[in-house]
């Protein structure tokens, strides 16, 4: 197999791509008029939860690596809470709402367990 950076083992990561993957899915679904709004600003937002994951891992710092995965937390609550309008707006159902919900619940779990990690080291240090 090929060499892997650190992040690409990483399940919260995985998963972090995987719904970027369905977001851009659901967003061919919202109005037209929507995609310099809300779909740009879904689409940022989910794309920064995997991006920031990524660069978490590349920080030597260890209180950098932690503020990096706090900031795909943040993102995720950004993405949750543009679904949530969207489903205000009917642009998604709840079915949609609550399937990409649960996989955002998976991710910020993961995201906490990442966290406690890495502040883990620090106090260790």
């Amino acid at each position: 197999m090929d060499y892997q950076y650190g992040f690409e083992k990483l399940d919260v990561w995985k998963n972090a791509r995987l719904l970027v993957a369905d977001i851009y899915k659901l967003t061919t679904k919202f109005p037209k008029e929507e995609m310099y709004c809300l779909t740009s600003q879904i689409k940022r937002a989910v794309i920064s939860i995997v991006s920031n994951v990524a660069e978490s891992t590349s920080r030597t710092s260890l209180k950098e690596q932690v503020r990096f995965t706090e900031i795909s937390y943040g993102s995720a609550m950004e993405v949750y809470c543009q679904l949530t309008i969207a489903l205000d707006l009917n642009y998604i159902n709840e079915t949609e709402f609550q399937e990409m919900n649960t996989k955002i619940k998976t991710i910020t779990k993961q995201l906490n367990a990442l966290k406690n990690s890495q502040v883990k080291r620090i106090n260790n240090s």
